[in-house]
């Protein structure tokens, strides 16, 4: 049987060969990536330059002086002032697999060895057939409907698809409801969405949001009381207004407050008898739980309508069942994902899926589990200056002296020049949040971090 040209290159021993020794000089250079490492002298001047021209550039500057030299060895990464720092929030979740992963090195090889740097509505490969019918395949397993699957290129337009598809199945409804303390994104739609009316100001209202209190961990009964109470009390004031709401099973952004199953489905229960789109929004929630989507991990599954996933899946994407297949050709973008996003995506699902990750005994609760332990026995040493952790998985938080922003702030920048990255989240009180690069990091990397931050508190503590 005659075979393809591009299966012929691929093929091809020198291609071969040349990947072979690609893999192995990568890894001859990561041995030199070990330990956190302060700056190089030599390179800080010019370092600080090109930090203050992106800033210039970008008209704001950088939240941390973080340029990546494009080298890294899992959770370490090094920058190109000559430094070495621990990656334990990964690009807000992009970086799942860690820095320069051998899988993640030959998926992008074999990408560009394509023809088509982006693919989208007019020319697509044959791998967006291979994501696509695993992420359908995936989200169904344990027997949701979500038949239908769209790729796109950033988690805001996958959730403003996901916008446009629960409204078209409900037109004329014009209105959405979310959880307080939400976010769903940065574009015009997703940031009225948003929880934060600071990151809509000068902003024209776009979309008619109400908001419904989230889970409360010591309050179960009474805030699942609450929310329903509030949720049936927006339906009776606008009747057959509401096309959908969206959900954050866990809250990434407004803090890392894990809500519970109970609470879900009894106000799922109530959106599905008045006729309301459940929509689950899982940007960062994808891959971090003991199941491959959070709403599998709740048991959600004969509920959701919508899901949306994205950060470290690279390529982001739509979900949705026939229900909701839209009429109307309102799905359609130039681009849909570079090739390389679609590669590493299929390389970091297999990793995930193949390599141990899930279940209750899998990685993903295993390392969650031991930082845990790890954040717990530095509160105790430090009473009163550390309270947590906080979170689900590999979403962990936790909360540094009272909380305010500025002191969160300030211990995040000590952190950062002590060699560990994470970032920032809630608000009253604000939180320090971790995503940690699964599939690259390993205890001893996390009794590393730990001592990082045991010292950094130990410090501000003094100060």
């Amino acid at each position: 049987m005659s075979k393809l040209i591009n299966d012929e290159f691929k093929n091809d021993p020198r291609i071969l060969q040349a990947k072979k020794l690609l893999a192995q000089t990568l890894s001859e250079y990561q041995d030199k990536i070990t330990a956190v490492k302060p700056c190089d002298p030599q390179f800080q001047d010019i370092y600080q330059q090109c930090i203050d021209l992106l800033g210039k550039r970008r008209g704001r500057p950088l939240y941390f002086p973080y340029l990546a030299s494009g080298i890294g060895n899992g959770p370490l990464v090094e920058l190109a002032d000559g430094s070495v720092k621990y990656d334990f929030i990964t690009g807000i979740g992009v970086h799942y697999m860690g820095h320069s992963h051998p899988k993640i090195l030959e998926a992008c090889i074999d990408a560009v060895l394509e023809d088509t740097v982006m693919q989208g509505n007019l020319q697509q490969n044959i791998k967006s057939i291979e994501l696509s019918d695993r992420l359908v395949s995936s989200a169904c397993a344990n027997g949701a409907d979500l038949k239908h699957v769209f790729l796109t290129t950033s988690g805001a337009m996958a959730n403003e698809n996901a916008f446009k598809i629960i409204f078209n199945r409900h037109a004329p409804a014009s209105r959405l409801l979310a959880f307080e303390r939400c976010f769903t994104g940065r574009s015009l739609s997703t940031a009225q969405m948003t929880n934060k009316p600071e990151y809509r100001e000068g902003m024209p209202e776009v979309l008619k949001i109400d908001y419904v209190p989230f889970f409360d961990e010591k309050d179960p009964a009474g805030s699942t009381e609450k929310a329903v109470k509030t949720l049936s009390s927006l339906i009776e004031k606008y009747p057959g207004e509401y096309a959908g709401m969206t959900f954050e099973l866990i809250q990434g952004e407004g803090g890392y407050y894990p809500g519970e199953q109970n609470f879900f489905v009894t106000l799922m229960e109530v959106l599905k008898k008045n006729k309301i789109a459940v929509m689950i929004d899982e940007i960062q929630t994808f891959g971090r739980t003991r199941e491959l989507f959070a709403f599998q991990t709740f048991k959600l599954d004969s509920y959701v309508d919508v899901v949306t996933i994205g950060k470290m899946t690279q390529v982001c994407a739509t979900l949705f069942s026939p229900d909701y297949n839209p009429k109307a050709a309102i799905l359609s973008q130039t681009f849909t994902g570079s090739t390389t996003a679609i590669y590493a995506c299929l390389a970091t699902l297999d990793e995930i899926q193949n390599g141990g990750y899930l279940g209750p005994a899998g990685k993903i609760e295993q390392l969650s589990n031991y930082f845990r332990v790890k954040l717990q026995n530095i509160a105790e040493k430090f009473s009163k200056k550390l309270k947590g952790p906080f979170g689900m998985g590999a979403m962990i938080g936790m909360t540094v002296f009272d909380g305010d922003l500025e002191t969160t702030k300030i211990f995040i920048q000590e952190l950062y020049e002590a060699g560990v990255l994470c970032f920032l989240a809630g608000k009253n009180p604000y939180r320090v949040r971790f995503l940690m690069p699964m599939a690259g990091v390993s205890k001893e990397d996390i009794d590393h971090v730990s001592r990082i931050i045991s010292a950094v508190i130990e410090k501000l503590n003094k100060d």
